[in-house]
């Protein structure tokens, strides 16, 4: 593996994407420091801290303030992060199977995919002043959201200035990391939206590991017992063990076996037995960003209904109540996704088009059941694992007592988008060494792409 990496540095234009990655994620850490005019940083620092990691509201900031990499605390000009353009993103894709426009856009090849990711950054732009006018109500008056409320205000000038300069401010500096991750695309290495996510959340991982080191330090407790080295060990084991789950959940795939009919084009011969992988965990991690977001809005509604606030407590971040609903929308969602996106009937077309078809089965309807009823067996097994690493980390501050910014690390969405990301980025980079006649990363097998 080691010589793989030396090998990526030798080949020159592997290398030259490399650095022009480094050079923009470096660019794109700037924004997530620098304060939105018009905040008090020593007011909002202690509004934060009044949270303390025992709370619900604690768990449900620093949720989000893992996905911002950090800016959410100090309120940086790149609070909103990447996030507007992902939600953009998932709606467009949803609504391309409903709307027959953008549907005979996406078959249009390159240009029709320009005009839909044109829709989506303007899409983009419609979230970010939404978003951003909402961020900037909930600086000047927190308990909007249910939140308790600052000692000190937290904008030494409230008013629609204020909030009219926030959502500038925030909209720009989130098309501004979409350009970004849209060079790295282009012309580094990797997915440059996903890697831009996925450098916010391992940009937390130091503070939580200085979180333990300071939980061992002063013989702090977990679950009621002394902290002990036995016990970080036994976290670190853990995290081993979550993480080879994450990685089997992300790479497993169910292989339907695909007998085509053999021709010749050119001087070679096409066809024969292949296969159609059918991934375990078809919806990635969509499903717990659809749960995450629609849970966010029952406990908030709640508290602004008088007659309903004793019925928000189902719907607190940590709760066991949560964990429940949490893990069902999850598994709901899944199987939304799914039907969304797969489509037997299509494929089963497709392969009789081709002159292909699975053994056993006969072409045509025959062959879509056999399609939709094994991915529907498929998609129970991906989303049940699924939900159960989505409710992990929730789980282990519940019964342990660990800081959640420590137990975000052992899965959930933090954990899912680092291994993908980072398989898909290795696999990119095996892809140009094997071109060029180079040992990959594996000595047997290869880096599967999520794609694939």
């Amino acid at each position: 593996m080691f010589s793989a990496f030396l090998n990526s540095i030798k080949i020159k234009e592997l290398r030259g994407r490399i650095l022009f990655t480094a050079g923009i994620i470096i660019l794109d850490r700037l924004p997530m420091n620098i304060p939105c005019p018009g905040v008090d940083p020593s007011a909002l620092k202690q509004y934060f801290s009044q949270f303390g990691q025992g709370s619900a509201e604690g768990m449900f900031m620093g949720m989000f303030d893992i996905f911002s990499g950090g800016a959410l605390q100090q309120f940086a000009i790149a609070t909103l992060g990447i996030m507007p353009y992902i939600s953009a993103s998932i709606i467009m894709q949803l609504l391309t199977p409903v709307l027959p426009s953008l549907e005979k856009l996406a078959r249009e090849g390159d240009v029709g995919r320009q005009k839909i990711n044109q829709y989506t950054r303007y899409l983009t732009v419609v979230i970010c002043i939404i978003q951003g006018a909402m961020a900037a109500l909930a600086m000047i008056n927190p308990g909007r959201l249910g939140l308790p409320h600052p000692q000190n205000p937290l904008v030494t000038n409230p008013g629609s200035f204020f909030v009219i300069m926030t959502v500038i401010v925030l909209t720009c500096a989130t098309m501004i990391l979409v350009w970004f991750g849209e060079q790295i695309t282009e012309r580094g290495i990797g997915n440059g939206i996903s890697l831009i996510i996925t450098v916010n959340i391992i940009a937390r991982m130091p503070a939580a590991m200085y979180g333990l080191y300071e939980i061992a330090v002063s013989h702090g407790t977990i679950s009621g017992t002394r902290f002990r080295l036995v016990h970080l060990l036994i976290l670190f084991i853990i995290f081993i063990l979550v993480t080879a789950a994450t990685i089997v959940l992300t790479q497993g795939q169910r292989r339907i076996p695909i007998q085509m009919a053999k021709r010749i084009v050119g001087n070679k011969m096409k066809g024969g037995t292949t296969y159609m992988p059918l991934k375990v965990n078809f919806s990635g991690v969509m499903p717990i960003i659809f749960a995450g977001a629609i849970l966010v809005l029952p406990g908030i509604l709640l508290r602004w209904i008088p007659f309903a606030r004793e019925y928000a407590v189902y719907f607190q971040y940590g709760s066991t109540s949560y964990m429940i609903i949490y893990g069902i929308m999850i598994l709901a969602f899944s199987y939304f996704w799914v039907a969304n996106q797969f489509n037997p009937i299509q494929i089963a077309d497709n392969l009789k088009k081709e002159g292909a078809y699975i053994p056993g089965i006969r072409p045509g309807q025959p062959t879509a059941d056999f399609l939709d009823n094994t991915m529907t067996r498929v998609t129970l097994a991906g989303s049940i694992f699924l939900a159960a690493l989505a409710v992990f980390p929730m789980f282990l501050y519940k019964g342990f007592k660990i800081p959640y910014n420590i137990t975000s690390f052992f899965g959930g969405t933090s954990l899912l988008i680092m291994v993908g990301v980072l398989l898909d980025t290795l696999s990119q980079m095996e892809s140009h060494l094997t071109m060029r006649n180079y040992d990959g990363f594996l000595k047997h097998g290869k880096v599967r792409s999520r794609r694939q």
